[in-house]
């Protein structure tokens, strides 16, 4: 199976504005591949009110214009490619449907698995090629013993972005370069620095490109605002069903939120839950928020090798989490739960749980419940 071109075989880098995918880019070219550059155009903060975001801002002109410029530094192509549509029918209108369920999702799963990777490979072929890159923080490599493409964490664990990437099947894996993932960022800095890109200190981005400054609750009130208006406030109660004070629209709380409860009860409280049936915030101590049990759905085995048998693995549970010991259960085609040896402190539904040995990645989900 091909699983990486050949020298001087043309590759589609995915172009984003920022350090990473510069450097990506330009290491291919090293390589001795013809590159072509491409940004995707994924939004628009037009029609958002208040929600107009900074022309730095992710799909901005700024950003186009910056990898645009950095492709004529090269000396490659560079196209822009508008999948805006298939963005908000995927991603945004997801991540508003999980948060008026309650649910805390992560965007950046369904847009790799969903959008960016499928839409551009969609497209490759009239560029002339079969194989795109980015500049993701990740490691893959073909096993030929089983036959199968395989996942890893990038070597820098601070910038690993395997976890948001559990979703990317096998033939998406087999034409996907990632430059960056035997490097740290200390490394892709200063190579950018010695090559003179435009990029080299470009501050980062730790935001949801389309929520400016994090606040997802300015962004739903922008996006959403007739169905936000209906959402009454309700009622704060503890683990007991004690109604200690009011909330103000339970989809502007995540679990494990401390501040901003507006309750006092003389100890620290956090959101255990979120139910919007009952149009309750339930709260409760440390304790009370930890868990040992994970429910998931949506399973995708990155691996291509499914569990089917109770497994000791390594479960994220959030991105930037180490990752904890536990058992994988499965309990149907694309269900599973996890057992964790130790409690672990505020299990979110809506976000995915990500399943390693070692550092590869076997598979993950979408938490549906913890208990």
């Amino acid at each position: 199976m091909k699983w990486k071109p050949e020298p001087g075989e043309r590759v589609v880098a995915a172009m984003s504005g920022g350090v990473d995918s510069s450097v990506a880019a330009m290491l291919l070219q090293k390589q001795g591949y013809d590159v072509i550059g491409v940004t995707m155009k994924l939004w628009t903060y037009d029609g958002l009110g208040n929600n107009r975001a900074a022309d730095s801002n992710c799909c901005s002109v700024e950003e186009i214009n910056e990898a645009r410029m950095v492709c004529h530094q090269l000396g490659i192509p560079h196209y822009v490619l508008d999948f805006s549509d298939r963005f908000h029918e995927t991603v945004v209108s997801n991540f508003v449907d999980e948060y008026l369920a309650g649910r805390t999702p992560n965007p950046c799963v369904l847009c790799n698995s969903r959008v960016r990777w499928v839409e551009l490979l969609n497209r490759v072929e009239e560029f002339g090629a079969e194989f795109i890159a980015t500049g993701h923080y990740a490691r893959r490599t073909f096993n030929e013993s089983t036959g199968a493409m395989e996942l890893f964490r990038g070597q820098d664990p601070h910038k690993d972005q395997s976890y948001v990437l559990w979703g990317v099947s096998q033939e998406l894996l087999r034409r996907t370069i990632w430059p960056l993932g035997g490097y740290n960022k200390t490394q892709v800095r200063a190579m950018a620095g010695d090559t003179t890109l435009r990029t080299a200190k470009r501050p980062e981005s730790f935001e949801i490109c389309f929520v400016p400054d994090n606040n997802y609750r300015s962004f739903l009130e922008g996006y959403t605002p007739e169905q936000m208006e209906q959402i009454p406030k309700g009622e704060i109660v503890d683990t007991e069903g004690n109604v200690l004070g009011e909330h103000d629209g339970y989809p502007n709380y995540t679990i494990g939120q401390r501040r901003g409860l507006g309750v006092a009860v003389g100890k620290p409280v956090y959101v255990k839950e979120i139910r919007p049936k009952t149009n309750q915030v339930v709260v409760g101590n440390k304790k009370e928020v930890s868990s040992t049990i994970c429910e998931i759905n949506g399973v995708n085995w990155t691996s291509g090798r499914p569990l089917e048998d109770e497994t000791v693995v390594t479960a994220a549970i959030r991105y930037n989490h180490s990752g904890a010991k536990a058992k994988y259960i499965p309990t149907g085609k694309t269900t599973g739960r996890l057992e964790f040896d130790e409690p672990q402190n505020a299990i979110t539904p809506g976000q995915s749980a990500v399943i390693y040995d070692d550092d590869m990645v076997l598979g993950g989900g979408f938490i549906a419940r913890a208990a």
